[in-house]
């Protein structure tokens, strides 16, 4: 059966038909017996017949397809019916009724599970099961609805395409402005200058006359609405027409009835009642002028919205020099392959992800770190697309293009963060999905009310205030007060190196009670150093270190390479040991140019008969902050008492303070006994330890640490904690930023400073905030309005709401909400420094 005759995904009644879905996943005859009971039972299913071989189900129905029902019976029996998600650049959405119209035709189309659209990107982003819809079904329903959807294919000239239709939109916006404008003085000038200026009046009056006055401001009203106007007509009559009327609409009616009332006032008084000869030319083109000059200035607005993904793509060059056949040649980035070796000169971009093969330079990676100091890189380090070559020149091995790179990664998670939908969302939709033919509803009552029982001339008051009604009610400010926010708010988290890979963290993470920590890498370096050398009198800090150095340089123990990296910092000399010996459990000694040296455990001191009491209280204070002291003797006297331990990070202390100032408990989760955990949560003001954790006891200790209903976010270094980050409420990723593929985080921090999850939070309280402040606005403005408009004050003040003013308020709405969101660009970090500019201060 033809798909496109297919109902919609859980609809009910209508005609049987059949669909064939993929099943992933079965592996045995008894998985496919599980699919077909599961199927069978979904109720309107006559048939269905699931191939092993083929992976696919064939199902029947008695009557209406019910797509949806049948793919949550697969997957509820542990199989997948495999789904692909697309991005649909649409074009015509005006309001936030354009929205609601377009994801109910995305959702109509059979085998779509879900459909999201963003006004302020433009854009749709639907999941859908391929093999019952196509892209081309997925376009044609947005079409069907009245507006016009193309794919959007990732590459590197997608933002510039779309950068160029913006500007060519706006520059569209900004002439028919100027034109309605030009062509609306003259009205203005005739028509209301004769009613407020009498100079004005007797001026008209000896010279061309009314009528011509009226003939005049006929001609030029004419083309106002049917040249710059004409937009809203293309779109809003269509939408009338098919019953799904949008703002579009709203404009169309109310000037046309201005006008028309006019045309018949001009050329045919004689069909209205005695006393209703007016004309109302010049709030018909004021109207489009003004929602004109809106719109041009919510463009703009909606451009500034989206500059940190410019920024991004700044990052990137558009060219690499590549060795090609023997010769260097210069390509377009989108030639480069994987494999290819490419050039990189002094204070160019690193074009591509890949290894160095040859050379050495310095290199600034603050744009993924933060850090700002530059980077050493030869033969065999990697290097990053974006990043800036300081110093030298070197050669890259390409070892991922395009897509695939870590710019792009980044670009593309910012992308889908600004274009979903946040759980505030839901309200915003059900009322806009209502929202305009009720205001039209209230606009004919309004009309009726005013020609009943309105007084002389009743139908001249009763066409005045529906138009106002219909031109006041503009759900464009509802349908942009949460995507723009979204949009500016993650878009300056990302300046900030905190990258929202899910759009609900956004609202979810200002909610949480909670932080848990992963001590190693997150709370700490993630790697053993150096952290204490006490020496005893008659030794000097440098000789020891030097000589337990020469000893642990044939070790291969990870506190072996923290004590040598301390050495080599320090720039000392470590000669080559002799008899080296190493007794396991206890510790290691070696000749050392001449001199017995011994490092070791207290109990590998106690073996020798070396007497460390000169250190009790060093070891005190050491095991105190949750080390274990190492003992270093020199020619059999004791020489020092050594600690190497996973240091705490230098930031970890004040970003602890800060998520206490915000009022949440911090708990750790750490693999250490509990006495030297207990320890470190001392140290830092921890509230609570959960110990002895195994890697794979992480999501058990997580829902220990929920209980009592407590929202929760776990902050884990992104690389085995996979699990945990996706069993908590919400998971941070904190790295280096070269782990910022990780499926399983809802927020990716760029660098390892833990205060990157006090702005992350920060971040999302200013966003959540200013989208409130938006729809307080959005809402607040319509159910004030309205009532104004349809003349609620006239019988106790004699106020009215002329068409005119409406229109300037209604445009002054969108821009509002538009200014507000833009707000979020100047928030600034609670803690923090670095590339940046992050200074301690307060959020926007």
């Amino acid at each position: 059966m033809d798909v496109q005759t297919l109902a919609r995904p859980g609809a009910k009644g209508g005609q049987g038909g059949s669909i064939t879905l993929p099943v992933a996943g079965m592996t045995c005859a008894s998985c496919v017996g599980r699919v077909e009971k599961a199927v069978g039972k979904v109720p309107g299913v006559r048939t269905v017949s699931v191939n092993l071989a083929t992976g696919r189900a064939e199902i029947a129905f008695e009557n209406a397809v019910d797509v949806a029902g049948v793919v949550g019976a697969i997957e509820r029996v542990g199989y997948e019916v495999p789904a692909e998600q697309v991005e649909l650049a649409v074009e015509g959405m005006t309001c936030g009724s354009c929205v609601s119209h377009v994801e109910r035709a995305l959702l109509k189309v059979p085998g779509v599970t879900t459909a999201t659209v963003n006004l302020a990107t433009g854009r749709a982003s639907v999941l859908f099961r391929g093999s019952i819809a196509s892209i081309e079904d997925l376009e044609a329903a947005v079409r069907g609805a009245g507006y016009e959807a193309k794919r959007i294919i990732a590459d590197d000239g997608a933002v510039d395409r779309d950068r160029a239709a913006r500007d060519q939109e706006i520059s569209s916006l900004r002439r028919s402005t100027l034109i309605a404008a030009l062509l609306t003085l003259p009205i203005v000038i005739l028509e209301m200058g004769s009613h407020f200026v009498p100079a004005i009046h007797r001026l008209v009056m000896g010279t061309i006359g009314i009528q011509a006055s009226w003939l005049a401001q006929f001609a030029l009203a004419s083309i106002v609405l049917f040249g710059p106007g004409l937009r809203f007509f293309r779109k809003g009559v269509p939408a009338l027409l098919r019953g799904t009327p949008d703002m579009n609409s709203l404009v169309t009616i109310g000037t046309s009835a201005a006008w028309a009332y006019s045309l018949v006032a001009t050329f045919a008084p004689g069909l209205l009642p005695a006393g209703t000869h007016y004309v109302y030319y010049e709030a018909a083109a004021v109207i489009v002028t003004l929602i004109l000059l809106g719109r041009y200035l919510e463009a703009k607005a909606k451009g500034r919205t989206s500059e940190a993904i410019k920024r991004l793509v700044g990052l990137q060059p558009k060219t690499a020099r590549v060795e090609r056949d023997g010769a260097v040649v210069e390509v377009p980035l989108a030639d480069v392959r994987r494999g290819d070796i490419v050039q990189v000169r002094p204070g160019e971009k690193v074009p591509v992800d890949g290894e160095v093969v040859d050379g050495s330079s310095y290199v600034d990676e603050s744009m993924i770190t933060g850090e700002p100091v530059p980077v050493a890189k030869a033969a065999g380090t990697d290097v990053v697309g974006g990043t800036i070559n300081k110093t030298g020149a070197f050669s890259v091995r390409a070892t991922k293009v395009g897509a695939d790179t870590l710019l792009a990664q980044i670009i593309r998670m910012v992308e889908q963060a600004q274009g979903s939908k946040l759980p505030i969302q839901a309200l915003v939709d059900k009322v806009t999905g209502w929202f305009v033919p009720a205001v039209m509803a209230v606009a004919a009552l309004t009309f009726l009310v005013w020609l009943v029982l309105g007084p002389s001339p009743a139908l001249t008051f009763a066409l005045v205030n529906s138009v106002a009604v219909l031109i006041i009610a503009c759900p464009c400010a509802m349908g942009l007060a949460t995507p723009t926010s979204i949009m500016v708010g993650t878009g300056r988290a990302a300046e900030l190196g905190i990258l929202f890979r899910k759009g609900e963290a956004l609202q979810s993470l200002r909610d949480v009670e909670v932080v848990a920590l992963d001590k190693t890498g997150t709370l700490t370096a993630g790697r053993p150093a150096l952290t204490d050398l006490a020496p005893a009198p008659g030794f000097s800090h440098d000789e020891v270190l030097a000589l337990v150095a020469a000893v642990e340089s044939r070790s291969e123990h990870p506190i072996a390479e923290a004590i040598l990296e301390a050495a080599r910092e320090r720039g000392l000399s470590v000669a080559s040991p002799r008899s080296f010996e190493t007794l396991p459990g206890f510790g290691v000694s070696a000749d050392v140019e001449g001199r017995l040296v011994e490092v070791g455990a207290d109990r590998y001191m106690a073996r020798l008969g070396h007497d460390v009491g000169l250190f009790a209280a060093e070891a005190a204070r050491l095991a105190g902050e949750g080390k274990t002291p190492l003992y270093a003797a020199v020619e059999g006297r004791i020489a020092a008492a050594i600690a190497v331990a996973d240091p705490i990070r230098e930031t970890t202390p004040e970003a602890i303070a800060a998520l206490h100032r915000l009022g949440l408990k911090v708990a750790m989760i750490t693999g250490d006994n509990r006495g030297t955990a207990e320890a470190v949560a001392r140290r830092l003001g921890i509230d609570q330890v959960v110990p002895e954790v195994l890697p794979e006891g992480k999501v058990e200790a997580i829902r220990q640490l929920r209980e009592g209903g407590r929202r929760l976010a776990f902050v884990g270094d992104g690389i085995n904690d996979a699990p945990a980050l996706a069993e908590a409420d919400i998971g941070v990723a904190i790295g280096t930023g070269t782990d910022i593929a990780i499926e399983s985080a809802d927020v990716v921090l760029m660098s390892g400073d833990l205060r990157g999850v006090v702005n992350a939070i920060a971040i999302s309280k200013a966003t959540i905030r200013n989208i409130r402040q938006n729809l307080f606005w959005a809402f607040a403005y319509n159910i004030a309005l309205i009532p104004v408009a349809a003349g609620i004050l006239y019988p106790a003040y004699g106020l009215l709401l002329s068409p005119v003013f409406a229109a300037g308020a209604m445009a002054l709405s969108s821009v509002f909400v538009l200014a507000n969101a833009l707000r979020l660009k100047r928030f600034r970090p609670v803690i923090g420094h670095g590339k940046y500019g992050l200074t301690a201060g307060a959020t926007a």
